[in-house]
């Protein structure tokens, strides 16, 4: 089945988060093609309901009803229902890849006359500035009763929109936060799925503060262990974690140092280290250095503790610093050297427009010596 996937605004680390997903779960994924931030894919089983809820770099999703020329099209879609609602209103919206699409906008407007519906084409309302730079349309608004898109010769149906209300909502109102310190939900959930530790696994945090990718993993029936040396910021995962309600039989919390803590095997490590202190201002080079130096002898010290406890994929943010017209990260083939890890994926660059202190995302998994 063909499907297309609308991508958040690092559309490089979307990707990688759907191949990882899908593959994790033994699900057939080929990508067929890529345009701005929709992704068309073929997929060998039928996604589920509540999908969207699982990723965290995909906007929206939803599945190709018909292929091929313009007359292929109309053809398929006269046997199709296109409008399943009961109210005789409907506002709609045609999200277009590539080509032309006046003649389904036609058609559309043609078939919902016929069906005698007081059918509104709408615009999408908002959009997504892409990391590239790109703003693109985005549709989220409850005010729209259906979703579709044409990808060039593919129409097709909007099934599931990410409704980032809660999501926000549970970040904001736990009991404690760190606003500058801490990774948002969606790059957790992103991160989670990258490692493919599924429903039931057991995640590993080493550096897990005040306890988000405990958290998102939890949320997705995960069992999780979170070490940190910092004895408050535990608590505040604590508190945060009995906020949610999650029982103490799925998650462990240890204060300890992760360069010399000893833990039982887990399925995969995923984390955010201390990225650094916030910076207003570019950074001298020099003292970049120096924090990417610091950072790669802190992450060496603690892969090489705990690589013999993870049996699946390791991955982790790192400082990617703004020393002027350009940014510059760390070095992972060192990383990796020094661990006798090998480099699976990335390093990917996420970052905000301006920001002086970003991040990459590099994933590493045990050789097969060790």
């Amino acid at each position: 089945m063909k499907y297309l996937f609308i991508l958040g605004r690092n559309t490089q680390l979307s990707v990688l988060e759907l191949k990882s997903f899908f593959e994790a779960r033994r699900i057939g994924f080929e990508i067929l093609k890529q345009i701005d931030n929709g992704l068309l894919a073929e997929v060998s089983e039928k996604l589920e309901t509540g999908l969207i809820q699982k990723l965290g770099g995909v906007i929206s999703y939803g599945e190709v009803l018909a292929s091929g020329s313009e007359e292929d099209i109309i053809s398929a879609l006269n046997d199709k229902v296109l409008y399943g609602g009961t109210s005789n209103k409907l506002n709609y919206v045609v999200l277009g890849f590539g080509g032309d699409t006046g003649f389904i906008l036609d058609y559309l407007k043609g078939r919902f006359r016929e069906e005698g519906l007081k059918a509104t084409l709408k615009h999408a309302g908002g959009r997504i500035m892409t990391q590239e730079g790109k703003y693109l349309p985005k549709v989220s608004s409850n005010l729209i009763h259906e979703r579709y898109f044409l990808f060039e010769d593919n129409f097709g149906r909007i099934l599931e929109v990410c409704d980032y209300e809660p999501i926000e909502k549970r970040d904001m109102k736990k009991p404690v936060r760190r606003n500058e310190l801490a990774i948002s939900p969606r790059l957790a959930k992103i991160m989670i799925n990258i490692s493919g530790v599924k429903e039931d696994g057991i995640l590993l945090d080493a550096f897990c503060g005040i306890g988000v990718i405990l958290q998102e993993a939890l949320l997705q029936k995960i069992n999780v262990i979170g070490i940190d040396k910092d004895k408050i910021a535990l608590e505040g995962a604590q508190q945060n974690l009995n906020w949610f309600g999650f029982s103490k039989k799925n998650y462990e919390l240890i204060n300890a140092d992760s360069s010399v803590v000893k833990i039982h095997d887990v399925d995969a490590l995923v984390s955010e280290p201390d990225l650094g202190e916030i910076q207003n201002k570019n950074v001298p080079l020099p003292k970049a250095k120096r924090i990417l130096k610091e950072f790669e002898d802190l992450m060496i010290s603690v892969l090489n503790n705990l690589k013999k406890y993870v049996k699946g994929k390791i991955v982790f943010t790192s400082p990617l610093i703004s020393i002027g017209k350009k940014k510059i990260g760390c070095n992972f083939s060192r990383i990796a050297s020094a661990t006798d890890l090998r480099i699976v994926a990335g390093p990917i660059s996420d970052f905000r427009d301006k920001s002086i202190i970003g991040r990459k995302i590099i994933v590493l998994k045990r050789s097969f010596k060790n």
